[in-house]
């Protein structure tokens, strides 16, 4: 869920981090997910304009994400993820964008395989391609793109599926606050973000909601509990500017206790964008032998 992923500038909309919600909802360490079950799904969103602020205004934007979602603890967890958006800056000034990810994750969060792809209007995709090994006290990350690498991160960071699952279990236990390092392969494939999770009361499966979609309606997903979170990343790299650091962007949403999300908001600072659950399909799993 919140697998997410900043490949775009933000004057032009950075929304792959949708794949970081949307994409890494469900996974973590197979320990952890024997207290609850992962679902295995195809959702739909739809992307739109909330507010505008700041020098960068936006004078609209809509867009789809496509999201597919399967696998189990045994066999690890495999998303696939589409983005295409329109940004409007006005005087004629149109962005489309056209964001793709696949990503593989192990189920005890020890392994991830990721490939981004990112096309701006007619210029070539700027593809990243890695893969990341957890090992010890420490994670090797080998990049085959966008140039051969290979550096190592602090072993206590976690890959996008497992900081959806630690967020999870958070709130199942009651706490209201999470920090995080979180690595996705988003950017250059060399980013880490500090994150910030705050996490709300439960809401019961029989509350109505005012803003029905078709999780809500889904019979599979009626009788789940769900939590408010928002979720807040911060450049590592950046210095604290009096005492405090801003964060690059912040993330709300609703996230069921098998991984599924609703009600998606991100907050980009200069402008605010929603992704609402337009379709939502359940797809079958293969549980582990």
């Amino acid at each position: 869920m919140v697998r997410w992923f900043r490949n775009l500038p933000r004057d032009v909309g950075s929304l792959l981090l949708m794949a970081a919600v949307v994409a890494g909802f469900a996974g973590g360490r197979a320990e952890a997910a024997a207290s609850g079950s992962f679902l295995a799904h195809q959702a739909l969103y739809e992307l739109k304009l909330v507010k505008s602020r700041g020098s960068s205004a936006i004078n609209s934007a809509r867009g789809r994400i496509l999201y597919s979602f399967s696998g189990s603890a045994c066999e690890g967890y495999t998303s696939d993820f589409r983005q295409v958006s329109e940004l409007d800056s006005g005087e004629g000034k149109v962005t489309l964008s056209d964001l793709r990810s696949t990503s593989w994750e192990d189920g005890a969060g020890k392994s991830y395989r990721f490939k981004i792809a990112t096309r701006m209007n007619d210029a070539d995709s700027s593809p990243v391609d890695g893969m990341a090994e957890r090992s010890g006290d420490q994670i090797t990350v080998k990049l085959k793109q966008p140039e051969a690498k290979t550096f190592t991160l602090d072993g206590s960071t976690v890959f996008p599926t497992e900081q959806i699952q630690r967020i999870i279990s958070a709130a199942r236990e009651g706490k209201s606050v999470l920090e995080l390092m979180v690595y996705d392969g988003s950017d250059n494939g060399e980013k880490v973000y500090n994150t910030l999770s705050v996490i709300g009361q439960p809401i019961p499966g029989d509350r109505s909601t005012a803003t029905p979609d078709p999780s809500t309606a889904n019979d599979v997903m009626k009788p789940l509990t769900r939590w408010p979170v928002t979720v807040s990343y911060y450049d590592r790299d950046a210095k604290a500017k009096d005492g405090e650091q801003t964060p690059v962007y912040a993330m709300s949403f609703e996230l069921f206790e098998n991984g599924v999300s609703r009600a998606l908001v991100l907050d980009y600072n200069d402008f605010v964008i929603s992704g609402a659950l337009g379709k939502f399909d359940v797809r079958d799993t293969k549980p582990c032998k």
